[in-house]
C-alpha cells in the first residue's frame, strides 16, 4: 500500500480503493439501455447514480486542490434531482471520467497533510456534531459512494443482473 503523508487518511485509503473496485464491479455487464431504466418512474436510473458517484470523486479531488472539473457537474452536483428532459452521459463516458479523476484524486490523498485536512471547508450542513473540515468532507464523500454502490447493486438485481462480484484487480492502484 502507498504511504500517505497524513496518518488521518490511512483509514480512508482502503475505503477509497475498495470503492474504486466496487464501482467497476457494480457496473460490470450493465447495458447502456438498462442503465437508463427507472423502477415505476420512482427511482433514479443507474446512469444518474454512477454520475453522482463520479461527481463525488471530482468533489473529493477538488477539496484537495485538484483543478479538474466534472464535465457533467450541472447534472449531478449535490445530488441534483434526476430530470428526464436532460440528456445524460453514457456509462462508457462516466467510466472514462471516473478512471481519469480517481487516479488524480488518489494521488492528492497521498499528498495531503494533517494541517490541510484540518482546514475549515464549509458546506452549509449546520449539523452541530459535524465540524466542516476537509477531512470530514472526504469522509462524507466516501459515505456517499457506499450508498450509491448499494443503490446500483439493488438496481442490478431488480433488472435481473447477477449480484455484484467482489473481485479485486490488483493492477488498479487507486
Amino acid at each position: 500500500m502507498d504511504t500517505p503523508k497524513s496518518k488521518k487518511v490511512e483509514l480512508i485509503i482502503p475505503a477509497y480503493r475498495m470503492h474504486t473496485q466496487s464501482f467497476i464491479n457494480v457496473l460490470d455487464g450493465i447495458s447502456e439501455e438498462d442503465a437508463l431504466k427507472r423502477i415505476e418512474n420512482k427511482t433514479n436510473h443507474i446512469v444518474w447514480m454512477a454520475g453522482n458517484f463520479v461527481n463525488m470523486r471530482y468533489g473529493l479531488g477538488m477539496v484537495l486542490g485538484l483543478q479538474d472539473q466534472d464535465p457533467n457537474n450541472d447534472l449531478f452536483f449535490q445530488g441534483k434531482t434526476l430530470d428526464e428532459n436532460f440528456k445524460y452521459p453514457t456509462l462508457a463516458d462516466l467510466k472514462k471520467n471516473f478512471h481519469d479523476v480517481s487516479s488524480k484524486a488518489y494521488q492528492k490523498l497521498l499528498e495531503v497533510t494533517d494541517e490541510e485536512l484540518d482546514e475549515i471547508f464549509e458546506i452549509g450542513m449546520n449539523v452541530p456534531f459535524i465540524k466542516e473540515t476537509k477531512l470530514n468532507f472526504i469522509g462524507m464523500c466516501i459515505g456517499r459512494e457506499d450508498y450509491l454502490c448499494g443503490q446500483i447493486g439493488l438496481m442490478r438485481r431488480v433488472l435481473d443482473y447477477p449480484g455484484m462480484k467482489y473481485d479485486v484487480d490488483e493492477n488498479i492502484k487507486y
